[in-house]
């Protein structure tokens, strides 16, 4: 549990660096988290649940007006931190598409 308490911490502070200028730089800060949660093998789910954590406490104390703004920054970063899930995703082999093909399929 202090992994997941570590990681909020860090992506709590890497999206609050992103949000004011959305520059590359801190948005480099999410990939980086993202290749640190692989590398500690924390679930693709316990991920979106810090975010989701995140952006609840970071919108509690946003005006309304700003956000649609600052969800769509969330967004973005999100998606920089998936990344890595992604491309480890993708570089695992083909599973079979065919349901027939799968064990139990018909």
């Amino acid at each position: 549990m202090a992994e997941i308490d570590d990681l909020t911490l860090d992506y709590r502070a890497a999206f609050q660096r992103y949000l004011p200028q959305r520059s590359e730089a801190a948005l480099t800060l999410g990939y980086q988290l993202g290749r640190q949660a692989i590398a500690h093998d924390v679930s693709l789910l316990d991920l979106v649940d810090v975010h989701h954590l995140v952006l609840t406490e970071i919108l509690e104390d946003t005006a309304e007006a700003d956000a649609r703004d600052v969800t769509a920054a969330a967004a973005e970063f999100l998606r920089e931190v998936l990344s890595t899930f992604d491309m480890a995703h993708r570089s695992l082999p083909c599973a079979p598409q065919n349901a027939a093909q799968r064990p139990g399929g018909g």
